[in-house]
């Protein structure tokens, strides 16, 4: 019997992004990856968890996988606003030298920061200001997902700790799961606000009743 996605569903999937010029931009084949000259020793290559519905990947991807079947191929064209957003000139803000200089920064176009938590890149640096784009790199272009459905994960040990590491972009979060319980190291400590949030959602994600978070020594 054909097994279909839903919406929450644990799926080991493999995927490839292109522009409409065929160039890769993002994939989770090292080879290929290598190839394309987009290789980073920080992206984990291979086969990867996502919760369907979750923003593990981009909205129209995450959109589209939910009724596919299980074991196969598919393609998908997705416009802007399904994929990195369309370009927003309000993201385009000038921001005082004096905001870089504190931290230790000399801003160059070009470069990526991290201003308050929101990813930028700067354009350029004059007289006292510098003007940074906060929108996606890939905003306003138009793209196609190449995805490959393997299969669905229903060990809740995998689920927790998938879902865990892709929102902290890590790979240290452990869990130990016994019946409906989970006990969580997420390798570095967690404030009890974020705690609680993150034992909301899995129990809304995952069959899990309780959830605990161990205690850095």
């Amino acid at each position: 019997m054909t097994s279909t996605i839903k919406e929450h569903d644990f799926i080991e999937v493999e995927y490839t992004g292109k522009f409409p010029d065929g160039k890769v931009f993002d994939t989770t084949d090292k080879e290929l990856a290598q190839k394309e000259s987009i290789f980073s020793q920080k992206m984990k290559y291979g086969s990867v968890v996502i919760c369907v519905g979750e923003g593990n990947v981009v909205k129209g991807l995450d959109t589209f996988i939910v009724g596919k079947e299980v074991g196969k191929n598919y393609t998908v064209k997705l416009e802007p606003e399904a994929a990195f957003g369309k370009k927003d000139f309000k993201k385009i803000k000038l921001v005082p030298i004096s905001e870089f200089t504190k931290q230790g920064l000399n801003p160059q176009p070009r470069m990526q920061i991290d201003f308050d938590g929101e990813m930028g890149t700067v354009i350029r640096a004059a007289g006292g200001r510098v003007m940074v784009n906060f929108n996606h790199p890939f905003a306003g272009r138009e793209v196609e997902y190449e995805v490959k459905i393997n299969k669905k994960v229903e060990e809740v040990k995998e689920q927790v700790e998938s879902y865990l590491n892709i929102m902290f972009n890590s790979s240290k979060v452990k869990a130990e799961v016994t019946g409906d319980k989970a006990v969580v190291d997420m390798g570095m400590d967690v404030p009890e606000p974020m705690r609680q949030m993150l034992k909301e959602k899995l129990n809304s994600v995952t069959k899990l009743k309780e959830v605990e978070f161990k205690k850095k020594v």
